[in-house]
């Protein structure tokens, strides 16, 4: 569909002929699949079939959300295109699922059903009434002949004008019309119009130019007849806008607080939070502490939508649903979304409710559960929105559970997107994971004033104790995770060895440490939530951390590579090289190896060996 959206977009002035004969070519602002550039109409970048709608019903919501704030003056209609392969993608169960049961009468989504796919047709792999499916979800369906303009109309005025549910336009539809020899072919390789260009799909192509009414001598003309069409479509569509502006002049007039934080949402404004201020429960586990950051931005943070994939008394994003409420069809004036278990299709919605504006999307569920979301999770880093992620249950330490609970290789993965870099040459995402409950207060407050890229907070099941405080003032410390690592503990003189832990393992180096101190070692300890911001800090300051020449042990309840790139060539790091097990988490510990004891074993035998 990218070569229609290029074209409809050519028509309203947004590209150039030109630019549509470069498609899918080096430096191409037409590429294959389009990526989010709003000044030229393109309102999402394209990913894997079904993400689009997905992020269509996150808009909806995050419309209602404005709405029922700012009033019906802001209310207005969200546009969507289906495919047959985007039906049977499993996220679309999902979508319908929440828009039908959140009623979004502001979402109508066209789907384009011509009964082929790129391999086979349709019947080949199902037999489902898709009308059927929609209509008990709670849509309004309505079925046309697609290229009838006259249904079309109708149809789309029965959907402008629906109040109660969201609307699917099924258009019966035969891919390639209008081509001879070519209409409703796509698998057969000779003849395909799927995802080839039609001069080489065989067949009539310069009869086919003629019959549909264009000039086979230049494919790329537009004729006088469109332009002035179109040039009279966009007047049209200016006055309308100049009207509603007209509109929302007097109402600002008279709403002049409301018309400041309207503006205040769209431009990402943060309050003020006295984050030293919030008392962390001593010994929490991180998901407690994360939970106590949320009940006070459930307070203080009035344009934030947080979302569980029906976890949220296990997330702890229930600190945040205790001060608000859920969004239930025809209310939407609290701010959280129950998704139900269905974590790619609330990572998409999340990331439909950025590409909206005016609102700040964060979503949880157990870290495990990040394979779900990875192909969302993928595009938001691609279009850098700030959605943020509450990731719990964080290590093998799930315990009981058993190994397909434990995450041992997801933090490898997520991390793997602090060395990615984005097309402006930023990290595409900034990920966490605190030590203690200190520092979760600080990776939110990084969290929120992130703006450029998605954040994702890696948090623990289980209680962690408080590291030590090298001035007195925990939180104060803390700070210094902005810059990705930073000294927890130190010693006089330069130390024998530096310790490099994230999350609940430094409290395990600061255990296993008294004991290498007993032996007259010298030791620093590093906290190093994100490797990705160290990464980005001065040399000066990287090596004043880590500095060079001395021996590096990490520790890690993930894979070794995680901290690979922080201890160095001739460091070592214990991980887990193995799936997890099901026992409780202290058992877990014991038997592998993450406790005070090991560590001293381990640092002794590295140590020893580095000699």
């Amino acid at each position: 569909m990218s070569p229609m959206l290029y074209s409809v977009l050519t028509l309203t002035g947004h590209f150039t002929p030109d630019e549509l004969k470069n498609f899918r070519q080096w430096g191409s602002s037409t590429p294959g699949h389009p990526e989010l550039d709003v000044m030229r109409g393109i309102e999402n970048t394209s990913g894997p079939l079904g993400q689009g709608h997905t992020m269509a019903v996150g808009a909806a919501i995050a419309e209602r959300f404005l709405a029922a704030r700012f009033g019906e003056l802001f209310s207005h209609k969200i546009f969507t295109y289906i495919s047959d392969g985007g039906v049977q993608e499993e996220i679309s169960q999902g979508a319908g699922r929440l828009a039908g049961y959140l009623g979004l009468s502001n979402l109508i989504m066209f789907y384009d059903s011509n009964d082929i796919q790129l391999s086979s047709k349709t019947n080949v792999v199902t037999r489902e009434d898709t009308a059927m499916k929609y209509t008990a979800w709670g849509w309004n369906v309505v079925t046309i002949e697609g290229n009838n303009q006259a249904q079309l109309r109708m149809a789309l005025t029965d959907a402008v004008n629906e109040k109660e549910k969201p609307t699917l336009i099924i258009g019966k539809t035969i891919m390639g019309k209008g081509l001879l020899d070519n209409e409703g072919k796509s698998f057969e390789r000779k003849t395909s119009t799927h995802g080839m260009p039609v001069s080489e799909a065989g067949g009539s192509f310069e009869k086919s130019l003629l019959h549909l009414g264009g000039n086979p001598e230049n494919p790329f003309e537009l004729f006088d007849e469109v332009k002035e069409h179109y040039k009279k479509v966009l007047s049209e569509k200016i006055s309308k806008a100049e009207e509603w502006k007209k509109k929302k002049n007097d109402w600002a007039k008279n709403n002049s607080e409301l018309d400041q934080k309207l503006r205040k949402f769209y431009e990402g404004y943060i309050p003020d939070i006295s984050y030293n201020e919030i008392q962390q429960k001593e010994g929490a586990a991180t998901r407690v502490a994360s939970a106590t950051v949320l009940s006070l931005f459930a307070k203080k943070v009035e344009n934030m939508i947080v979302s569980s994939a029906d976890l949220s008394n296990s997330d702890k994003t229930d600190g945040f649903l205790k001060n608000t409420s859920a969004f239930v069809k025809g209310d939407f004036t609290g701010s959280f979304l129950q998704a139900g278990v269905s974590e790619l299709t609330m990572a998409a919605v999340m990331n439909g409710m950025a590409l909206h504006g005016g609102v700040i999307p964060a979503c949880g569920t157990f870290f495990v559960f990040s394979d779900y979301m990875k192909p969302a999770v993928r595009l938001a880093c691609l279009m850098q929105l700030p959605v943020k992620y509450i990731w719990t249950h964080d290590a093998f330490r799930v315990g009981e559970d058993g190994p397909t609970h434990q995450p041992v290789e997801q933090e490898a993965q997520i991390r793997l997107m602090e060395h990615l870099k984005n097309h402006h040459g930023e990290n595409s995402m900034l990920v966490l994971r605190p030590a203690d409950g200190n520092e979760t207060t600080v990776a939110w407050k990084m969290a929120l004033s992130n703006l450029s890229s998605p954040t994702a907070l890696i948090l623990s099941r289980q209680n962690i104790k408080d590291l030590p405080s090298l001035n007195g003032n925990r939180y104060e410390d803390a700070l210094k995770s902005s810059k990705g690592a930073y000294v927890v503990e130190d010693c006089n003189g330069t130390p024998d060895v530096i310790l490099v832990a994230s999350g609940s393992e430094v409290s395990t180096l600061v255990e296993g440490s008294v004991l290498l101190k007993n032996e007259g070692l010298k030791i620093r300890i590093v906290s190093a939530p994100s490797e990705g911001l160290f990464r980005n800090q001065p040399e000066e300051y990287r090596k004043s951390v880590i500095p060079e020449g001395i021996p590096v042990f990490g520790l890690t309840a993930g894979l070794p590579v995680t901290l690979q790139g922080l201890v160095g060539p001739k460091g070592y790091v214990w991980g887990m090289n193995s799936f997890g097990y099901s026992a409780p988490y202290k058992v877990l510990d014991e038997k592998l190896g993450f406790t005070g004891e090991n560590v001293y074993k381990q640092v002794k035998n590295y140590l020893r060996k580095s000699k």
